[in-house]
């Protein structure tokens, strides 16, 4: 993980400053100093990258406040200190990582509010930027939220479309059980009690309720605590910070919702000689 940040605030310097800054050579000589400011309030998420950035391009960055605080309008997040040069080229890559991150940390973070005396836990989902997942997932947790899949390969989910495919379910389940690692879950989305009682008897060890209303998952809710309790349900579809409650009492074991991460919104923070 710590070499793909690396790689990944590298690449993001690179794109910014393409054949090189303009500035650069005939910036002023000499140290400067200055300071990073919210001009939001939310939750701080991008400090860990924020902090490679600064010891890949050799500047001093003292973080006043750390991922997963509260940040307030006006508050100072970090103090700065090197070659004009290097702060200027680096700036808005650096303020970038800040502000997409905490966007993202702040919508969660309003999520897990919403659940915060219930025992379901909030997923985040793959709606993520291509070639930006780790990075938005992080900022995710930070905020609270629980990562779902991070790829294709470490959970096998039966989607709609995947379902189109396969003739019989439970045929393709038991096959999949000898193809894939002993440790890997199989997860099978339905969007019909009927589809429900189908991935129970075909060996799903999570059902996703896509696009269910609260009362439909209290009956595959029901149906699964009388005949296989270890088997988890999953909510999704939707499901955004006006509606999340309504599903906290439906029997799920997780509520998913790619919101926290396609909806959020930046926080605003800005750079500042002294």
């Amino acid at each position: 993980m710590g070499i793909n940040i690396k790689r990944f605030v590298k690449n993001a310097i690179v794109e910014d400053n393409g054949r090189g800054d303009l500035f650069f050579d005939i910036a002023p000589k000499g140290r400067f100093t200055a300071r990073v400011v919210a001009k939001d309030d939310g939750v701080i998420a991008g400090v860990k990258y924020a902090k490679v950035l600064a010891r890949a391009e050799k500047f001093d960055c003292k973080f006043l406040i750390k991922d997963g605080e509260i940040v307030h309008k006006g508050d100072v997040i970090a103090e700065l200190e090197g070659k004009a040069s290097i702060l200027l080229s680096s700036e808005r890559t650096f303020l970038n990582l800040l502000q997409h991150a905490s966007g993202i940390a702040t919508s969660a973070s309003r999520y897990a509010k919403l659940m915060e005396n219930s025992e379901v836990v909030l997923l985040d989902t793959r709606k993520t930027r291509p070639l930006l997942r780790d990075f938005e997932k992080y900022a995710s947790r930070v905020g609270g939220a629980i990562n779902h899949r991070l790829g294709l390969d470490d959970c096998l989910m039966l989607k709609d479309t995947h379902l189109k495919t396969i003739s019989n379910l439970k045929e393709f389940v038991i096959k999949a059980r000898k193809r894939i690692s002993w440790v890997t879950k199989i997860e099978i989305e339905c969007e019909t009690f009927e589809q429900v009682k189908e991935a129970i008897d075909a060996g799903a060890d999570i059902i996703m309720c896509d696009n269910m209303t609260p009362s439909q998952i209290r009956e595959c809710a029901d149906f699964r605590d009388a005949n296989c309790p270890h088997i988890l349900l999953e909510a999704s579809g939707n499901i955004t910070e006006e509606t999340i409650q309504s599903y906290l009492d439906s029997g799920v074991n997780a509520i998913s919702s790619g919101s926290i991460i396609h909806q959020a919104r930046w926080l605003d923070f800005s750079m500042k000689f002294d």
